[in-house]
């Protein structure tokens, strides 16, 4: 187990690097397929989220990829939305986490594929800092409740709606993440429904393949990144479907 964990922290830190993900719509169905129950899983996933998107932030900030500015407000929400998403997670029964969970993906699948393309900065819309406050809250608490970062929410309200290029909305949605996984795991420790040991293997591994996941990122066109996006969405739609019907 020890080992699978290694590889899978390194696979899942990719993906967060190149998707601007936590890293949760992936290894929480990732984790069910290896033996963990729900509620472990999201633990597990909300340490790995608090690594790789601390670290991929910095790497992105670094690069010139993310701009903080509105990022901050639309944070703010998403730590306390995250925080209030920690606490009721242990309340929810399993099934309806998983519902909420393909429910989700399902949404970003959609909002992702209908939205227009934009290369850059120039028709990015602006909103009111108590709107970007609220969206953060709103996606905190429901991200956090299912063991994701939010990015897959906010990712595609970030492309479809407010018109950002792709991958300053995968910046920008990675950047989120380091709020809502904070706060999430600061709530799950305090109602202790959390699997820290393997949680933590999971997480240092995923920091070699965050690293390797920037990289790529910076280095391919945004068409394929956003068609890549939506693969990724995919094959996590496909492999929960599997765990719940099959």
């Amino acid at each position: 187990m020890f080992i699978e964990l290694i590889l899978v922290g390194i696979f899942i830190g990719t993906m967060s690097g190149f998707f601007g993900i936590g890293g949760g719509m992936i290894l929480v169905p990732v984790l069910l397929a290896i033996g963990f129950d729900i509620k472990d899983a999201i633990g597990i996933s909300i340490i790995q989220m608090v690594f790789s998107s601390i670290y991929g932030s910095y790497l992105n900030y670094r690069k010139g990829s993310l701009i903080v500015g509105e990022g901050i407000f639309v944070g703010l929400g998403g730590f306390v939305g995250g925080y209030i998403g920690g606490l009721v997670t242990k309340g929810i029964p399993d099934s309806v986490l998983q519902m909420l969970f393909l429910g989700l993906l399902l949404f970003a699948l959609f909002r992702l594929y209908f939205s227009a393309h934009h290369e850059d900065d120039s028709q990015t819309k602006s909103l009111n800092k108590g709107v970007l406050f609220a969206i953060g809250l709103m996606i905190g608490i429901f991200s956090i409740t299912l063991g994701v970062g939010g990015s897959i929410i906010l990712t595609p309200i970030l492309v479809g709606l407010l018109h950002y290029p792709i991958k300053k909305a995968v910046s920008a949605g990675l950047f989120f993440v380091v709020f809502s996984s904070v706060a999430g795991m600061i709530s799950r420790l305090s109602t202790g429904t959390i699997d820290f040991n393997n949680g933590l293997i999971v997480a240092v591994a995923s920091l070699v393949g965050v690293f390797g996941g920037i990289w790529l990122k910076d280095h391919v066109t945004s068409k394929n990144h956003k068609t890549a996006l939506m693969a990724l969405y995919l094959l996590a739609l496909g492999m929960l479907v599997k765990k719940m019907f099959f």
